[in-house]
């Protein structure tokens, strides 16, 4: 699922940031932006139409300007109507430079909205290329819990009334940081990093059963929560089942499917006395050897436990074979 944006969207949310000035109509401010690219129109204003994106977001820098600029009247005015000619979302000039005549003119019969920013190009590309990838970036709702737990985002799920809220709230009181509740966010970027946040409204309040909601920056600090962060294991809660098969040597490695990113997954049961704060911050120490550093504890212990193995068949081998 991806969210849809208007020329006249991206105008108002980053006015400022781009330093931005509408030129001309305001008729094509409810254009839709459909592409999360930005591109100079480049040969197009030559009159080289072929394999024009013409669905971009078009930028027009000081190379384009001077060149319109350099043409003939009637030749920069046969170019600009065919550039025009296609259906564009909208057009950037950066720099803060003239538009040369009859660019606005022609915009303005095109129902195109014209932009003008003050920043240098490489600058304009810096900032809005980022913007128009969250945008555009696939995303989707989970239900559960993230918190920010040694620098790793363990996202909680579990049946309602489980422990979701509890455990988090637990890992706020030891020092860890709260990043969405009940209702988290997640967005795909690049092709394999998830970022998860938390609404608007809803952000850093938690609903604690039996006590009712809690704003956590208002209790703990601001420094127990964050407003974003990557989602890198999932932690399922489970309540505790006698008759259920249990791996309890972690090499059988689980994950879940979230946007097309594999993400590991760890199944935790409950049952009275378990600490699973404890549980939730070794789980986190562990992805960090694995993940990061390369080391994966039961890997290492199955490692050892086979050259213990191999070394006992050794000595029974040389053993049975003494005749001596």
């Amino acid at each position: 699922m991806s969210r849809r944006l208007s020329v006249g969207t991206l105008f108002e949310r980053m006015k400022d940031p781009l330093e931005l000035e509408l030129l001309g109509s305001a008729a094509g401010l409810d254009r839709e932006i459909t592409s999360p690219e930005a591109s100079s129109p480049g040969l197009v204003l030559a009159g080289y139409l072929n394999r024009f994106p013409y669905q971009r977001i078009q930028v027009l820098g000081e190379t384009e300007i001077t060149y319109l600029q350099s043409l003939s009247e009637e030749l920069r005015i046969s170019h600009l109507e065919q550039f025009f000619g296609f259906p564009l979302p909208c057009a950037f000039i950066t720099k803060h430079l003239e538009p040369p005549e009859p660019l606005l003119r022609l915009a303005e019969e095109a129902g195109v909205a014209i932009l003008r920013s003050r920043l240098k190009t490489a600058e304009f590309y810096r900032l809005i290329k980022p913007y128009l990838a969250d945008q555009f970036a696939p995303t989707t709702t989970l239900h559960g819990s993230l918190a920010d737990v040694y620098g790793v985002g363990l996202f909680f799920t579990g049946k309602s009334g489980i422990g979701k809220s509890e455990c988090v709230l637990d890992l706020v009181e030891r020092g860890h940081r709260l990043v969405a509740d009940d209702l988290v966010f997640v967005s795909r970027r690049g092709n394999d990093v998830l970022i998860g946040k938390g609404h608007e409204l809803q952000r850093h309040f938690m609903e604690i059963r039996g006590v009712g909601l809690l704003d956590v920056p208002a209790i703990f600090g601001i420094h127990a929560v964050r407003q974003q962060k990557r989602l890198e294991v999932v932690v399922v809660l489970e309540e505790w089942d006698a008759d259920a098969t249990v791996d309890r040597t972690g090499l059988d490695v689980q994950t879940q499917d979230i946007l097309g990113v594999e993400v590991p997954k760890i199944t935790v049961h409950l049952n009275p006395g378990k600490n699973i704060t404890v549980i939730a911050e070794v789980i986190a120490m562990n992805h960090l050897l694995r993940y990061y550093r390369g080391y994966d504890s039961a890997t290492a212990f199955n490692e050892r436990l086979i050259g213990q193995m191999r070394r006992t068949s050794d000595v029974q081998r040389y053993l049975q074979e003494d005749d001596e």
